[in-house]
């Protein structure tokens, strides 16, 4: 297990994700807007996930909206598990897990930056190397601008959300799984 306490909580320079070879490890990469309330449950689930002990093969980031500035990622790791928020219609909390090829795999109502994440998406089939792609979503049903506070159903699904993530990461890590086989 990683001992929290000799990572650093927030990164700054690039340097962090290049320094060892990364593409046996597993990304969590939240994303989302932590100043409009429930869209930015991604990066609050990241937050729960780095308050905790982790297993050494995997790696949070806490991706904000940064879209394309995001794309040196997936070049070096094997693995990306993204987590967003979601406007599907499901009830506020609902956690779902994805397996996004192309944006049109995509839920069709993604929060407010899903434009750049689908853009993305589209752009890591383009590159050289593409990792094996997860999307864990959490249903909301609104967006409050201006609001750090998470609705009480929403900041509730994610235990359920680092279960989910905690769950499929050890069975892809300990059985190098090929795509599709743990679904």
């Amino acid at each position: 297990m990683k001992d929290r306490s000799e990572t650093p909580r927030a990164i700054s320079s690039d340097s962090y994700y290049f320094e060892k070879d990364k593409s046996g490890s597993i990304l969590v990469l939240g994303v989302g807007n932590y100043l409009m309330g429930d869209e930015g449950v991604g990066v609050r689930l990241i937050e729960e996930m780095a308050s905790g002990e982790l297993p050494d093969y995997l790696d949070l980031l806490d991706g904000g909206t940064g879209g394309f500035l995001l794309l040196d990622r997936f070049q070096a790791y094997g693995t990306v598990i993204f987590v967003d928020a979601t406007m599907d219609g499901k009830p506020a909390g609902t956690v779902s897990l994805l397996r996004p090829r192309f944006a049109s795999d995509f839920p069709t109502a993604l929060s407010v930056h899903d434009l750049g994440l689908k853009d993305m998406i589209e752009a890591v089939y383009l590159l050289d190397h593409q990792p094996d792609l997860y999307l864990i979503t959490i249903s909301i049903d609104r967006i409050d601008p201006m609001s750090v506070e998470l609705s009480g159903a929403v900041e509730k699904a994610i235990p359920e959300a680092i279960e989910k993530i905690a769950t499929l990461s050890q069975k892809l890590f300990s059985k190098n799984l090929t795509i599709g086989d743990h679904l």
